[in-house]
């Protein structure tokens, strides 16, 4: 066992010898931490978190009570091979939080630096999450999901296998994710629709005011103008207002392959969904 002489172990705590435990490390009561995981410096484990094999953290992360990392993939087709959980730095992971490492041999779950992950959720196989997301409580994230930076997921949301969602998207509570949500967009619904851009998220991140209009035109470009999907990108790629913003938002959807979410409008007094005609 490899640990650093200025971090803490409790005594109740089982470490296996080929484990490593960086600096400044506080090791709860009844933690276990089996062989081949790598813990970076000023790692906090409250008591009770399992990190099971080929597990990496980086620095200064916080770990809550009940928590599980690096659990073997909720996959059948999984037979036991090595794979891994890759976890930044600076992410705060609450009580009962479970992350499950990759299916095939070698490949990876990731979990980048700074995100706020809430109590009683999970991160499936394969799954990509950027840095800066806060994953409310009781969310769940299916295999080979892919979360972009700063992107806000409420409580309750269950994400489909595959699906992707933006940078800086925020998702609202109980939506099930079976489309990808682009890029600054605030997605809602038993089967999630666009409602219009993220202003309260961008505001937070300090997008300037220009930027903020590109993504206002961006939306009403693909939802509103009556274009066909093509002609809608297009625009947002090269015509006289595209700017670095709608080329990012277009990108973003060039590369779906599940389709991006539909848009909600009211319609008559009553609302109703709509997408980009095809």
């Amino acid at each position: 066992m490899s640990v650093d002489p200025s971090s803490y172990v409790a005594s109740t705590a089982v470490v296996h010898p080929d484990s490593h435990i960086g600096p400044q490390c506080h090791i709860g009561e009844y933690c276990v931490i089996e062989r081949d995981v790598v813990i970076g410096r000023q790692c906090r484990l409250e008591p009770h978190v399992y990190v099971k094999r080929f597990t990496t953290l980086g620095d200064e992360n916080e770990i809550s009570a009940g928590t599980a990392l690096g659990t073997d993939p909720l996959d059948k087709n999984f037979s036991g091979e090595r794979s891994y959980l890759r976890i930044g730095s600076r992410n705060r992971i609450r009580e009962y939080f479970t992350i499950s490492r990759g299916t095939q041999p070698e490949s990876c779950t990731i979990l980048g630096d700074g995100n706020y992950i809430m109590t009683s959720g999970h991160i499936a196989h394969n799954a990509v999450v950027g840095s800066d997301t806060v994953i409310a409580s009781c969310s769940l994230v299916s295999g080979y999901v892919e979360v972009g930076d700063r992107a806000f997921i409420s409580g309750g949301v269950v994400i489909h296998q595959y699906s992707k969602i933006g940078k800086l998207a925020m998702i609202g509570g109980n939506t099930r994710i079976n489309m990808d949500v682009p890029p600054y967009f605030l997605g809602v619904g038993f089967n999630v629709e666009a409602v219009g851009p993220n202003l309260v998220g961008m505001k937070r991140a300090g997008m300037s005011i220009a930027d903020v209009r590109s993504v206002k035109r961006a939306f009403r470009v693909l939802y509103w103008s009556g274009l066909q999907r093509a002609e809608a990108l297009e625009h947002l790629e090269t015509g006289e207002d595209a700017d670095a913003i709608t080329q990012e938002i277009a990108a973003f959807i060039r590369n779906s392959k599940r389709g991006i979410c539909w848009a909600r409008r009211k319609k008559r007094g009553r609302e109703t969904s709509e997408g980009p005609e095809v």
